[in-house]
Parts: C-alpha cells; sequence; structure tokens
C-alpha cells in the first residue's frame, strides 16, 4: 500500500550484517588418497564403498548426486561419463577418470539384480541413504587415519570431498568456469570461494608482478653497541645464574 512505501524503504535501506567469509575446508591429495584406498575390495561391502569414495570425490557429488544417481545414468561404453542430476532439475555429464570408471565396472559386476534404479544400494538391497553413505565415508576416514595421522580428529564430511575435488580442478585447470560447470553450481559467484582457498591463483599473480628492488647495505656495528655487547658478555661470566 502507499502508505507503507516509507516505511518500507526505511527497512530496505538496513544494511545488511556482515558475516565472516571462511576457507573453505578441503584435504590433502595424501590424506584423499588415504581415504581412498582404506576400503578393501575383497567382498561385496568393500568393492560397493570403494566405488562411492571415488565417485563422490572425482565427480565432487553433492551425496543426493550420488545416492541418487541411477543406472541409467551410466554410460561405459565407449567414453565412461555419468549424468547428474543437480540442484533445480539440471542435469549435467560427467567424463570419468579410468580408475573411477574402474571401481564403478567392479561394484556393478557384483551389484546383483534388484528392482532398484539407483546405482548404490545398501546391505538390504535398497537405495543407500545420505546416513548410510556418512557412516561409511566416517568409518574409512577412521581407518585412513592409522596410515595417514594427519586425518585424526578431523571431521570429513562428504561435501569436504566436494570441496576437494572442486580445488584439485581449479589448481590444475586455472579456470574457474570449468569449476562452477563440473560441480554444477547455478551462479559463478558461487564458485569463487574456491579462489580464496587455492594458493597458486595467488602465486601466479605473484609471479606475474614485478617485486619492488630492495635497498642494499651492510649493516656495520658501532664502538657503542660493541662495548654494551662486550660488557654483557663479561656480566654473564661472572654470574652464570642470570
Amino acid at each position: 500500500m502507499p502508505s507503507a512505501l516509507e516505511q518500507l524503504s526505511r527497512i530496505l535501506a538496513i544494511p545488511m550484517k556482515k558475516t565472516d567469509t571462511r576457507l573453505v575446508k578441503h584435504l590433502s591429495m595424501q590424506e584423499i588418497q588415504a581415504i581412498l584406498d582404506a576400503p578393501r575390495p575383497v567382498d561385496w561391502a568393500g568393492i560397493r564403498d570403494r566405488a562411492l569414495l571415488h565417485l563422490c570425490f572425482a565427480g565432487g557429488l553433492r551425496v543426493s548426486e550420488l545416492v541418487g544417481l541411477r543406472l541409467a545414468d551410466v554410460t561405459l561404453q565407449p567414453h565412461p561419463s555419468i549424468v547428474v542430476h543437480g540442484k533445480g532439475r539440471k542435469e549435467r555429464c560427467l567424463p570419468l577418470w579410468k580408475q573411477t570408471s574402474t571401481a564403478l565396472r567392479s561394484w556393478l559386476a557384483v551389484r546383483g539384480q534388484t528392482h532398484t534404479p539407483e546405482v548404490f544400494v545398501n546391505a538390504r538391497r535398497e537405495p543407500m541413504s545420505r546416513a548410510g553413505f556418512e557412516y561409511i565415508l566416517d568409518k574409512y576416514v577412521h581407518v585412513a587415519s592409522q596410515s595417514c595421522p594427519s586425518l585424526a580428529g578431523k571431521r570429513v564430511s562428504p561435501h569436504v570431498l566436494r570441496h576437494t575435488c572442486a580445488l584439485t580442478m581449479l589448481e590444475a585447470t586455472k579456470d574457474i568456469r570449468k569449476v562452477s560447470l563440473w560441480l554444477g553450481h547455478a551462479h559463478m559467484q558461487t564458485t569463487e570461494m574456491y579462489t580464496r582457498a587455492d594458493p597458486s591463483i595467488r602465486l601466479e599473480a605473484l609471479n606475474a608482478t614485478t617485486a619492488p628492488n630492495l635497498r642494499s647495505g651492510r649493516f656495520r656495528a658501532s664502538d657503542k653497541l660493541i662495548a654494551s655487547l662486550t660488557t654483557r658478555s663479561v656480566m654473564r661470566s661472572k654470574n652464570p645464574a642470570q
């Protein structure tokens, strides 16, 4: 209503509250490799868990995208890829590393016939849940911490794997647009947070500029300074307790 326009304009004029902008949490390549190596692919569960972890990291997938992946979304020939159903019903097609496709092939070979269209199922042959995957991830982070002590005490969520994938791609490509497309971000501004956490971006900027010259010179001790240091040395020799 016109009578409320003045009040509305005052409300809109209130500045937004500033919040702290923190760096995204991510893992080193040594840490992520230790987690990926934690499952023992010698049985049904181990083969499944290895494929789960590899695909989550390599695809930079959200948990909903990972557990919602369907058999119809997987292509293994001629070029391995998956179709990911992201937020806002947006789809994206991601190629797979050879290692990831190998892990996925091994899982599909032992998965067995079920009426469930999802790729990953639990021990009851039902669709894998978000909580189920988080439990699996926590278990293998604990296992990996025995060979990689830096993981001990860290809270590694599925989104930390997504962040690690994003930073790995940004470091390799130096192209924020490619990272945005890979992760399925609706806005480029969302992807920009990774540029604050990637030191190689700033290192490139540093190497591209010419540093100011450093004034040369030589330190010369004055007679007064030498006398002062000599006096202190004599006093300490006389009083060792000082």
